[in-house]
């Protein structure tokens, strides 16, 4: 690829994502995130929740009359508790689903993963180590959303890595597939230079 190309595209790979450290001359090929359902679930699940909790507030407004003033009190403790919960968890959900990325550049694989606001973790591999590129789905919701799990098996005994609830394309992974392919022949050039 021409020099100024890849300057190019380095450059506007810098601007689009500053969080990554990437080499002098290395930009992103493809940014992949979780499916967009798992997203519209987490976003129903706290409606729902909101919505039951509403409407546990309107039994309560309306039951006060069977209750004494403390117990009415702790009732909207209560509710006030479980609404301020379910709304905590519900950024917390939309936290981890956007905290969980996969990058494939030129160069490596790096590999973004949040289980929790305090737990996340960053694996980067040289693209030419990985051995097979490959996509799986299982069940009829996976199947019917276009999503499931990309798998990225290491070169020996290293570890495979595996990204789940992607939305990835068969293009995709057939273009992913063609880096992997490239990059191997890059390093295998490099080699015989040496």
């Amino acid at each position: 690829m021409d020099e100024s190309l890849t300057q190019i595209r380095h450059e506007r790979s810098k601007k689009d994502f500053p969080y990554l450290h990437l080499e002098d001359d290395e930009y992103i090929e493809f940014a992949f995130k979780r499916a967009r359902v798992c997203l519209f679930i987490i976003l129903g699940a706290l409606t729902v929740s909101i919505i039951i909790i509403l409407l546990a507030f309107l039994l309560a407004l309306l039951g006060q009359s069977m209750l004494d003033e403390m117990g009415v009190n702790f009732m909207y403790i209560i509710l006030f508790s479980l609404l301020a919960a379910a709304v905590l968890i519900g950024i917390v959900a939309i936290m981890i689903y956007h905290g969980n990325k996969l990058f494939i550049t030129n160069k490596h694989v790096i590999q973004m993963i949040m289980t929790s606001p305090v737990s996340n973790s960053v694996n980067m591999i040289d693209l030419s180590s990985v051995e097979d590129a490959s996509f799986h789905q299982n069940g009829v919701l996976q199947t019917f959303f276009h999503y499931g799990t990309l798998r990225l098996a290491t070169v020996g005994d290293e570890t495979t890595y595996t990204f789940k609830y992607s939305d990835i394309s068969s293009e995709d992974l057939k273009a992913v597939s063609k880096l992997i392919t490239n990059a191997k022949k890059r390093g295998k050039k490099k080699e015989t230079k040496d």
